[in-house]
């Protein structure tokens, strides 16, 4: 009987969510997603150093304050680790834009396009990139924007139906539901443990699956942020899904059967909504885990993207 990981990547794309390359040759997936945090962790490895130091010197080079010089390095490091993953992946990469311009459309915009330009320097063309924007309203416009422009986004720290709807309205490439970190929010919320069937973050992501197909949205769902298998498994049918390399192996090792449980032609989503910066910022503001989710993550991220610099500095 085939494996879990075998029968899911049959009806779903699997993206890996790492920067561990021994774990992507191992897996196979289709894409790869990275980030600040997994970033700072493949910087600390033998394996990245050469790329390291080639960023230190290609950004020493350039003008600036210190700030703009390491903000610099971060760029090229994280490209230099994206094109040696699309060496060995059929897909994209997701590249993020710096956690600390999440409310700045222009200066996200901007970092964007050098992201761009920094892969098709090194032969990469822009159709195997996704940049990775929070989902604030601010990041959704500068999504808005690239989009129109041919640059493909993901839009990541997704929490809530409010996000989705604004994103799918804007005509982003993907967004990235962050299914445990909603998880861990309603468990510390509400003290109570839920199955796979009960869990917020999957049934999060089957409201946004749905509404996505019944009126015909274009923008890919891929589930993101896994704490175990069983929430993988009750997303299976879901347009992509990025994994840990961890879970990635139990799904590997695990044979049984795994039924779809997603399927875009049930049509059975919520009737459709307009939202304008006003009741976007209003359904966000309502919803306490949303708010205090993204405002965490938005954190988080700008903390690693901040120890990444120190660390190149110091390197």
């Amino acid at each position: 009987m085939p494996d879990k990981l075998t029968l899911l990547k049959s009806m779903t794309d699997v993206v890996a969510d790492t920067g561990d390359m021994a774990a992507i040759v191992q897996f196979k997936p289709m894409d790869a997603t990275t980030n600040p945090s997994l970033l700072l962790k493949a910087a600390q490895t033998p394996q990245w150093q050469p790329l390291v130091e080639a960023a230190r010197r290609s950004a020493s080079a350039l003008p600036g304050t210190d700030d703009e010089v390491m903000a610099a390095c971060c760029d090229r490091l994280a490209v230099s680790i994206g094109t040696e993953i699309l060496g060995v992946i059929p897909g994209r990469v997701s590249s993020e834009v710096d956690a600390r311009l999440s409310f700045d459309t222009p200066a996200t915009i901007d970092r964007a396009r050098t992201l761009i330009g920094l892969y098709e320097e090194k032969g990469i063309p822009k159709e195997r990139i996704l940049i990775k924007i929070a989902s604030t309203w601010e990041g959704i416009r500068a999504a808005e924007t690239l989009e129109r422009e041919g640059i493909n986004c993901n839009l990541t720290l997704l929490f809530g139906f409010a996000q989705a709807v604004a994103c799918a309205d804007a005509g982003v490439f993907l967004i990235s539901p962050f299914v445990g970190r909603i998880l861990d929010w309603y468990k510390a919320a509400t003290g109570e443990q839920y199955d796979a069937e009960s869990d917020p973050g999957v049934l999060s992501v089957r409201r946004i699956y749905s509404y996505y197909k019944t009126h015909g949205f274009e923008t890919v769902v891929m589930g993101a942020s896994f704490r175990n298998t069983a929430e993988i498994m009750a997303l299976a049918g879901c347009d992509r899904l990025t994994i840990s390399p961890a879970l990635l192996a139990e799904l590997a090792t695990d044979e049984g059967e795994l039924p779809r449980r997603l399927d875009p032609r049930a049509g059975d989503g919520d009737a459709k909504v307009q939202l304008d910066q006003t009741s976007f910022r209003w359904a966000v503001n309502e919803d306490a885990m949303v708010t205090e989710k993204l405002a965490e993550g938005i954190r988080n991220f700008a903390a690693d993207q901040v120890k990444l610099e120190q660390l190149l500095k110091s390197a």
